[in-house]
């Protein structure tokens, strides 16, 4: 299911009044979806003249009887207050859900209302639906109609499954380079994919100028105006916008989404209301572009990310969030290092999910009866030992696996004693490809292997990327089976007997068209934690 169990955190430092004069925006309007919707005052006829339908389609979060259906209206997706070439007005918006392509076996109708106050964003949470089948939407306002969208929904919770494939993605830089993964992922034709984060880039433009692919606005955005128009932008690529038509996504995200290396009511300089009232306009910009439920509306600085999501008995999703709930980046310096690590970093107190996620964590993984047990998280688990030779640093403070040991340990305690069945970490955010074996002990190179992480690189942040690949294990790092510095995605093949991994890779994203390829194949046998290349 798509829930948290009914785990909503709250943070209570920010009420809508402060926000506001802080001009923030809090979401008080309701999201309407689903066939009871009725468009009441919305306007009875579009007065803007262009494609009101720029930003595409998508769906996410599938359910057995149902899907999020997501579109955005945006005649002009970049006008500078944000509003997408929309007045500040509702709009009635109907939908079509059917069999076929040509819409001649339809199985639902219905209106909602897209209104100024959600950016004039459209959430359709479907329900009635069959299981395990492909469904396609179209939205229509006044005499414009979208682009036809293909989604499917998930299979029944106590369905045998026996095969789910699935694109892992992560950290795509809109002026770094094309998106060309998503040609690749679109004609892989998976079943989901996976987005762990980076969605937008919220500085000013770090890439490739010749690619004409500055951004709008070209500055480090932080009204929510700007937000909204660093999505529409990002959404205009025809290629990430063409996977969204074909392809249901999860997504969750990292930290530029709001600002680099963001830690709970802390960013980009400043913290407290001042921060919160940023952070509360990039999650109401992201909830809008979204195909989120309605648990996602933001509330003013907070939203509900952490979530499940079940593929019958084969596979559980896992959604994380540790960007809400952490503890701020502890500080490393060779001079005061432990073993390696900063001090701060391995601080019991010193937490990156919080104790409400942690707790909820560990109980998805105690109760869940799914062979795979998949754990979607924004930045690396394992450590990596940053020096060659003697010694050993471990220096990115950002991550699970150097900067929050406390909780990373607690984790593979908890899956050492309570033995959840397969579990597996996929990651995104370091812009490169990585294999690690979960070790009970990261010291002790022979000790037990408790889980695998497969780590993807980055769509284009980053750039080209370069060939550089090492296979494992090393000297410095025992634990770690492959590295790679190329762009691309994982491409999972997740059977009740293995999880295949592919590596899916480009030698250039300065190129539209750019070929992908699979660059290594990794897999891990059901009852058997770690790694081992094929």
């Amino acid at each position: 299911m798509t829930s948290p169990d009914a785990v909503r955190p709250t943070t209570g430092r920010l009420n809508r009044r402060n926000l506001l004069a802080l001009g923030g925006l809090g979401t008080a309007a309701a999201i309407i979806g689903g066939e009871a919707a009725k468009p009441g005052r919305a306007a009875a006829g579009p007065p803007f003249f262009d494609n009101p339908f720029r930003l595409g389609v998508a769906s996410g979060d599938p359910l057995p009887d149902g899907v999020v259906l997501w579109t955005r209206l945006a005649p002009d997706p970049l006008a500078e207050d944000g509003r997408g070439g929309m007045p500040p007005e509702s709009f009635g918006v109907r939908y079509e859900v059917a069999e076929d392509e040509r819409f001649s076996r339809i199985v639902r109708r219905g209106a909602v209302e897209a209104t100024p106050e959600l950016g004039h964003s459209v959430h359709v949470e479907l329900s009635g639906l069959a299981p395990a089948r492909e469904y396609f939407y179209r939205f229509r306002v006044g005499p414009a109609i979208s682009p036809v969208g293909r989604t499917r929904t998930a299979p029944a919770f106590d369905a045998s499954v026996a095969r789910l494939k699935l694109a892992v993605t992560s950290c795509q830089n809109y002026p770094a380079g094309y998106f060309v993964a998503y040609r690749d992922i679109a004609a892989q034709d998976p079943d989901l994919v996976v987005h762990l984060g980076d969605y937008i880039y919220q500085g000013p433009s770090a890439g490739n100028p010749a690619l004409d692919r500055a951004h709008a606005p070209e500055k480090e955005i932080t009204t929510l105006a700007e937000y909204r128009i660093r999505h529409a932008q990002y959404k205009t690529d025809q290629q990430l916008q063409a996977a969204h038509a074909v392809l249901p996504f999860l997504v969750i995200p990292d930290d530029h989404e709001v600002t680099n290396n963001y830690a709970d009511d802390s960013g980009g300089g400043t913290s407290g209301d001042v921060f919160l009232a940023r952070r509360a306009a990039a999650y109401q910009a992201y909830y809008e572009n979204m195909p989120l439920r309605r648990t996602s509306v933001p509330h003013g600085p907070d939203i509900q990310l952490y979530r499940r999501v079940r593929y019958g008995n084969l596979a559980q999703f896992h959604l994380l969030d540790t960007r809400q709930y952490r503890s701020d980046q502890a500080k490393w310096s060779a001079g005061t290092a432990v073993g390696g690590y900063s001090p701060g970093a391995l601080d019991p107190n010193r937490t990156i999910l919080g104790d409400a996620q942690e707790q909820w964590l560990q109980e998805g993984l105690a109760t869940s009866t799914a062979r795979w047990n998949i754990i979607g998280n924004q930045t690396k688990f394992a450590p990596f030992d940053h020096k060659t030779g003697p010694g050993v640093a471990y220096d990115s403070a950002d991550n699970w696996g150097e900067g929050y040991v406390a909780d990373r340990e607690q984790l593979l305690r908890f899956i050492a004693t309570h033995r959840p069945s397969n579990p597996v970490v996929i990651t995104g955010d370091a812009h490169r490809n990585w294999v690690f074996n979960l070790k009970a002990d990261f010291s002790d190179p022979d000790s037990e292997t408790l889980a695998t992480e497969y780590l993807g690189t980055s769509i284009s942040s980053g750039g080209d990327g370069s060939r550089n690949t090492v296979y494992g294990p090393t000297t410095d790092n025992p634990h770690m089976m492959f590295q790679n510095q190329q762009r691309g995605y994982i491409q999972v093949d997740v059977t009740p007997e293995q999880w295949r991994a592919d590596f899916r890779v480009c030698d250039t994203v300065s190129v539209p068209d750019a070929p992908l390829y699979t660059v290594a194949t990794f897999v891990t046998d059901d009852g058997k934690p770690g790694a081992r290349r094929v």
